[in-house]
């Protein structure tokens, strides 16, 4: 008999998605666009958040709606080879690359930088005790993290709520307008820096395994759950990246120039609550990312394992992963994140050409459309970044492309390609 839905368990299982969506890192971004969008901020959060969490959603239902929940559910109409491709890519993006180390660089930046007395700490020390922590709980799991999970985030969110609220009650100062400022643009590379699209991709096993595990086996409950649960996780994030890019904006009157993304937050929590909120923070950071970088550096150290049939143990790929990450930590917060924004601008409009294609795999019945949609993404996303650079100008016509102004010029080659692709006859056979 087919188990009738409780809203308690959409509850939970919505709240246990928040979390993992709801990284540390990810405090850093919304207050960014608030205090240089000015008066815009509502505007750069929406894009941010339809490019962070409304897309990792989407991922989500896509996913279950062709009733394939693996990465290769997502790429294989690519075929094997690029689906791998794009698949250890994704990984290496949300694991070592860029997720892992900016986990460290945010605590360290925010949680010991923050803190005169323990000034005397550089990022290479800190880094040793973050990774040496990572690497013992990754490698034997323990009841520490469930804890640290289950108390830490909603002490993280009690507070980050009432830093929310005293600002809005008492705000640090006027909301102001900025100039010369890509807000669009910006709120949706900031979504992109997330990475919560590609990390979707890997939650949605763990959201289907919790609504199984509480008795829900039939399709159709199952979804209703998933989709509950979305909608919980959805409500919560956009509380408090909206409040907390709102905050953002009560600095931009002036007095906060020349801070980091990290810097800004302490700052702005400094302002509202004092020396004791930004210890406070600075502790439950810690925890946070650790938690994060934790999850994080089991689900590499898996893929890798399978990816390789057991050549490399899961041992050895935790060691590797705990070992690199340390090491890109210590880039620094800002490198990190500029290192990872031409990166993410190459991977995610292919990853989002094939979440959207997943919808309607029903009707198609030629694998070319994937591929063809997908090449036109991906080559129209690397003119965009080339034309970036000084030596770009040549590439420039991109950025005339329609939809350039918002970051998807490659919306329309994409389709185009795709329609060419369906008249293409296939290699092989879809299945």
């Amino acid at each position: 008999m087919e188990k009738k839905v409780k809203f308690v368990d959409i509850l939970v299982i919505g709240l246990a998605l928040f979390a993992m969506f709801f990284g540390a890192g990810n405090l850093i971004f919304p207050p960014y666009l608030g205090t240089n969008a000015g008066s815009d901020w509502m505007i750069g959060f929406l894009c941010f958040f339809i490019a962070d969490v409304g897309l990792a959603l989407v991922a989500i239902m896509a996913m279950i709606q062709k009733g394939d929940v693996s990465m290769h559910g997502v790429t294989g109409k690519l075929g094997n080879t690029a689906a791998t491709i794009i698949n250890t890519a994704i990984v290496l993006c949300i694991g070592p690359f860029l997720a892992i180390p900016r986990t460290a660089a945010v605590t360290f930046e925010m949680g010991i930088q923050s803190q005169p007395v323990l000034s005397g700490i550089n990022s290479w020390i800190f880094g040793l005790v973050f990774f040496g922590i990572t690497l013992l709980l990754t490698i034997r799991p323990s009841a520490v993290v469930d804890v640290i999970g289950k108390f830490l985030t909603p002490i993280l969110v009690i507070c980050l709520l009432t830093t929310i609220i005293i600002g809005m009650v008492n705000p640090i100062g006027p909301i102001v307008e900025t100039a010369d400022f890509p807000t669009v643009k910006e709120g949706v590379i900031q979504g992109y820096q997330t990475m919560d699209v590609l990390a979707s991709i890997v939650f949605v096993t763990i959201i289907l395994s919790s609504a199984k595990d509480k008795g829900y086996t039939e399709k159709k409950t199952t979804m209703n759950v998933v989709m509950g649960s979305s909608v919980v996780a959805a409500i919560g994030l956009f509380i408090i990246y909206g409040g907390l890019a709102f905050l953002g904006a009560t600095t931009s009157a002036g007095g906060f120039e020349g801070l980091g993304q990290a810097q800004l937050v302490v700052a702005i929590v400094k302002s509202l609550i004092g020396d004791a909120g930004v210890w406070l923070l600075g502790v439950i950071v810690f925890f946070a990312c650790l938690t994060t970088a934790i999850g994080l550096t089991s689900s590499v150290a898996s893929y890798f394992k399978d990816l390789t049939k057991g050549k490399i143990s899961y041992e050895k790929m935790v060691i590797i992963t705990v070992v690199f990450s340390y090491i890109v930590s210590n880039f620094g917060l800002d490198k990190i994140i500029s290192i990872a924004a031409p990166i993410l601008s190459l991977l995610y409009p292919v990853i989002l050409v094939m979440i959207i294609l997943t919808y309607f795999h029903k009707q198609i019945h030629n694998d070319n459309i994937y591929i063809f949609a997908s090449i036109a993404a991906l080559i129209v996303s690397a003119l965009d970044i080339l034309a970036g650079y000084p030596f770009g100008s040549a590439f420039m016509f991109i950025k005339k492309l329609p939809l350039a102004e918002f970051q998807f010029s490659w919306i329309i080659p994409a389709v185009i390609a795709g329609i060419i692709g369906k008249f293409v006859p296939p290699i092989r056979k879809n299945n």
